[in-house]
């Protein structure tokens, strides 16, 4: 089963015309990681048809309406084909309405509703999905970046009836048989002012032979009526018996106007559904393309690409286009319209690891975008975004908008005026807001008198919030001293090196303290939670992105520091449930693993293994980090270590197959580890090409033995941004023994603010 879906897409890509051997499409498997559930994440991903940070995505429903698991792999039937913006699992949906092809009788109840389906009559692509029911009805999907085209083929002789959900909450829909259309609004969501709605115009290609609306609440059904409003309002169609029917569907946060101006915009010009397959694969080719890998197997590339796939369709855009051809948006944060560009559907803790650096990378037109755009939706909200869905939900911790703003500025994308910034990111430091715990600042006033967030069972997460707070004051100061600012320079300056007031040099470990100064006990660094964030001081430890030199300078030097993290997995993978009282799983991800207290499959310890490079040993880098790619990524249902989160497990995957990773975002510099392919060429968007080649790369040859940049000899264990955007060639000798002589240089290390002694 492993390589099926491989072999199917090549089946697939071989009947259409015009498609050659660079069609990367049929490498990208979109149910990588889809074979969870609560206990356990593989992902949990669900496959998205989508464009590349589209407003929708499209996808197979097997979950209930209002189920956070729209998409199990261990579930066998489908109740609907949804309009999604879902970025985890654990906040659910929104804006979402389905559809649904029925021949013979027509049922509404979702769950009696549910049509059977084997994975082998499933096509899972970025710009096409396909799906043939065990009756016998196949659905296509083909997406725009705010619409999708449609094709469902019925049974010959079995009557063809189509169903549109109105999911959950409100919704509207209003039938136009003479126009074989229907239009609408939903407004189901969590996070967003009170006039949310998200409207939606549906055409088809063949006329109605009879309609009516449903609600989902009892399942009510009024034949002949073309229009109903309240919750769970829905409506149906039937054509001719035997139809292959084409709908053509966009929607708009703005109007129904900008919903028909979008569809005719967007889908227009596609008479054929192929046509707009072949646009969607187009996209997607290119884009894909722009990081090319040589000499990778097929399961290699599957991989690959169905990771650089995830990695690219968050954030969502949230702008439309008007009647001008200029972007303007419906705000999430203010419920007003303004002109502009606006992104949401991201979790910062999570994505300014990875994912935001990687778009520094291949898209910094769209990343210096989003940079106002955060500044914008901090004017409308009062906040800056933590993260958004689409409104601010101050959902996990940290104030990172000022890491995405600050790694903007120092990698040449100056879109934004950094005083607007610093004055924002003051307030956020200073204030707390009124929801979440990255809603402003928790524990502010402890966090600048004390130097840390003292802990209590009011202040869960503590610890965790007091090293990433100095990371985010380290991009404040960053920012301020590149543009001058010493008033802001000087306050973030005092308060990046708060880290060390919780470095017990006892027990080797970021501890938890008390408003007094005195250390929480008992104290067992296996525990999960209490003062820690979804981890324990094994993965907390080293959260200290921007000081590495002074975090090695607390525990005694770099032996002890390098010993340190070779015992991360060398001790047992026990699990202690600590302050969570309960099993949680992102413990058993870490178990099932077996790499001791390493735990891939949760952010805070992504930079763990590239820390070797700041401690003479960049060599041990280059091992774990090729282990960790081998053996805990791939392209199937089971594809990841744990939550996938809106891009970062695949853009850390991403970046490390290139060789190199973003340890501290806010510098222009990655760490280098060990790439996984012979070669890789990054075609930029000033179109350059970076390149990366690999001689004698192989699974055994994974230590670099030397390095040239451009024919020049390269002893760095970084490479620089400005490196990569001008182009050029990283050439690495790889061999099967590390080269225990290169790289340990102190000005061969990566950055750190403490000098090395």
């Amino acid at each position: 089963m492993k390589h099926l879906f491989v072999s199917l897409a090549l089946v697939m890509v071989a009947m259409l015309p015009g498609f050659g051997q660079d069609n990367l499409v049929q490498y990208v498997n979109t149910r990588q990681g889809t074979n969870s559930k609560y206990e356990f994440s593989y992902g949990n991903t669900y496959p998205a048809t989508a464009l590349p940070f589209g407003m929708n995505t499209w996808t197979p429903q097997t979950g209930k309406n209002g189920d956070g698991w729209k998409y199990q792999y261990f579930v066998h039937t489908i109740r609907g084909f949804q309009q999604s913006h879902q970025c985890s699992s654990w906040v659910n949906d929104y804006a979402v309405f389905s559809l649904f092809p029925e021949a013979g009788e027509l049922v509404v109840d979702e769950d009696k509703r549910a049509a059977s389906f084997r994975h082998e009559q499933e096509v899972a692509q970025p710009g096409y999905y396909k799906v043939v029911f065990d009756n016998g009805i196949k659905t296509e999907i083909s997406p725009t970046e705010r619409g999708a085209h449609l094709r469902f083929t019925y049974p010959k002789g079995k009557k063809s009836i189509l169903i549109l959900d109105g999911y959950t909450k409100m919704s509207q829909v209003k039938i136009d048989p003479s126009a074989q259309k229907i239009t609408g609004y939903v407004n189901n969501c969590r996070w967003a002012p009170q006039n949310f709605r998200n409207y939606f115009e549906i055409t088809f290609n063949k006329p109605f032979k009879s309609y009516g609306t449903w609600e989902n609440r009892h399942n009510t059904i009024h034949a002949d009526s073309v229009a109903a409003e309240g919750e769970g309002a829905g409506a149906y169609i039937e054509f001719a018996a035997g139809q292959q029917v084409e709908a053509k569907v966009a929607s708009s946060y703005i109007s129904s106007e900008q919903a028909a101006l979008t569809l005719q915009r967007e889908l227009g010009g596609y008479t054929k559904f192929e046509d707009t397959h072949r646009a969607a694969d187009k996209i997607w080719n290119t884009l894909l393309g722009r990081m090319k890998i040589e000499g990778a197997t097929e399961e290699g590339k599957a991989t690959f690409y169905s990771c650089l796939y995830h990695a690219n369709l968050f954030s969502h855009q949230f702008f439309e286009y008007g009647k001008d051809g200029q972007p303007y948006y419906y705000s999430p944060y203010d419920g007003k319209v303004h002109n502009g560009y606006m992104y949401t559907d991201n979790g910062f803790w999570d994505t300014f690891r990875g994912q935001f650096p990687l778009n520094t990378i291949l898209h910094p037109a769209m990343q210096g975008h989003y940079v106002q755009a955060l500044l914008d939706a901090q004017l409308q909200c009062g906040w800056l975004p933590a993260w958004s869905f689409p409104g601010e939900t101050g959902g996990m911790l940290g104030n990172h908008a000022i890491s995405l703003l600050t790694d903007a500025w120092v990698k040449g994308i100056r879109t934004f005026d950094p005083q607007q910034a610093l004055k924002a990111y003051l307030h956020e430091a200073t204030n707390k807001g009124p929801w979440g715990s990255a809603n402003g600042r928790p524990g502010w006033k402890e966090y600048y008198q004390l130097g840390y967030v003292p802990y209590s069972q009011q202040t869960l997460g503590a610890s965790s919030w007091t090293l990433e707070f100095a990371y985010d004051d380290f991009c404040g100061y960053q920012l301020a001293k590149a543009t001058g600012q010493p008033f802001y320079e000087q306050i973030f300056s005092r308060q990046m090196y708060n880290y060390k007031n919780l470095y017990d040099t006892a027990t080797g470990f970021m501890r938890a303290k008390d408003e007094e100064g005195k250390w929480i006990t008992p104290f067992d660094p296996l525990d999960w939670g209490g003062p820690y964030t979804e981890g324990n001081a094994w993965h907390w430890t080293w959260s200290v992105f921007h000081d590495v030199q002074g975090l090695i300078n607390l525990m005694g030097g770099e032996t002890n520091f390098t010993a340190k993290i070779d015992s991360v997995f060398s001790v047992p993978g026990t699990i202690k449930v600590g302050g969570y009282g309960q099993v949680i799983h992102e413990m058993t991800e870490m178990a099932a693993f077996k790499m001791g207290q390493y735990a891939q499959g949760n952010e805070p310890i992504h930079h763990l293994v590239y820390l070797y490079n700041y401690a003479g040993q960049p060599w041990k880098a280059q091992w774990h980090v090729r282990q960790i790619m081998q053996n805990m990524y791939n392209a199937t249902e089971n594809g990841y270590p744990g939550d996938e989160d809106q891009g970062q497990m695949s853009s850390w995957y991403v970046l490390s197959a290139a060789g190199f990773y973003s340890v501290c975002p806010g510098t222009d510099q990655y760490v280098i580890g060990s790439p996984l392919f012979p070669k890789m060429t990054i075609t930029l968007e000033n179109g350059k090409q970076f390149v990366v080649e690999a001689e004698h790369n192989s699974p055994e040859n994974v230590y670099i033995q030397s390095a040239t940049l451009n024919g020049q000899p390269y002893t760095f264990n970084w490479i620089s941004h400005a490196d990569i955007i001008k182009g050029g060639v990283l050439h690495l000798v790889m061999g099967p023994k590390p080269a225990l002589q290169r790289g340990g240089a102190p000005e061969d290390r990566p950055f750190s603010l403490t000098a090395i002694n």
